[in-house]
């Protein structure tokens, strides 16, 4: 599976509309160029920006709002899955921080509202509702668990995945650079504890004085790093091989070896 993480420079001279144009650009020019990815994975609340939040609720759009109709012409027309990274949902008075994974065909094949909002520094769960559902969903290059950046530090949301045939994790985030040891530890972890792939798509740039951490990375079911970005903007290419997470399992079986309390 060919894989591109946008990994979009979040700052405050861009509003709303002009990132996501920015955006498209990056995938007009896949298409232009001939890239063919088969999944695009973009970053957490990258159009309003995740610390911006005097904006989420004059932001905030349904499920098949403007990042859904956005999306959706894109993966079809580049033939790929779109995981849109989040934006802020609006549900009657609720709020979200909801990513869709968009399929081939334009489709929503599945949804993530972010279960652990992070509250340091944040005011993300006074303004947000926490999501309830764990998210696993099947596509053409295996079964993927969907999760957003501050959920890396429960494993326990991981497991449940697991449980439910994960063979590899989407992380989307806004992850900031003073904490990058733990991101890239996390990432790590929840991959060679699980004998997964995980993939995740972090902002880069400075917003509202937090300057994000970047290092969009993919890690394998060995919890080997095969790909990673800088601290800048960029877009990180990679082959993934999902015949290694069987091949993982097989030769050293660890997850056989769990016990349930």
């Amino acid at each position: 599976m060919n894989v591109a993480m946008l990994q979009l420079e979040v700052n405050a001279h861009q509003k709303k509309d002009e990132r996501i144009a920015h955006a498209t650009d990056i995938l007009a020019q896949m298409h232009r160029n001939d890239r063919q990815p088969q999944l695009v994975l973009l970053p957490e609340i990258w159009a309003t920006g995740f610390f911006n939040f005097g904006n989420y609720s004059s932001e905030s759009e349904e499920i098949q709002g403007q990042t859904y109709s956005t999306f959706a012409p894109w993966a079809a027309r580049l033939g790929c899955y779109i995981l849109t990274g989040s934006f802020v949902e609006r549900e009657g008075k609720d709020l979200f921080n909801t990513s869709l994974l968009i399929d081939p065909a334009g489709e929503i094949a599945a949804k993530y509202r972010k279960i652990h909002l992070f509250g340091y520094q944040s005011k993300e769960p006074r303004i947000l509702t926490p999501g309830k559902d764990v998210t696993v969903a099947g596509t053409r290059f295996g079964v993927w668990g969907i999760t957003t950046c501050y959920d890396l530090r429960f494993p326990e949301l991981y497991r449940k995945m697991i449980d439910r045939g994960a063979q590899g994790f989407l992380v989307v985030a806004a992850w900031p650079l003073a904490r990058l040891d733990h991101w890239s530890l996390f990432n790590k972890a929840r991959a060679v504890e699980n004998q997964c792939y995980l993939i995740s798509c972090n902002c880069a740039g400075t917003h509202q004085g937090v300057t994000f951490g970047g290092n969009s990375m993919v890690v394998d079911p060995s919890g080997v790093c095969v790909a990673s970005g800088g601290e800048k903007e960029t877009v990180v290419w990679v082959e993934v091989d999902m015949d290694e997470v069987e091949k993982t399992r097989r030769s050293f079986p660890a997850l056989k070896d769990r016990v349930f309390f």
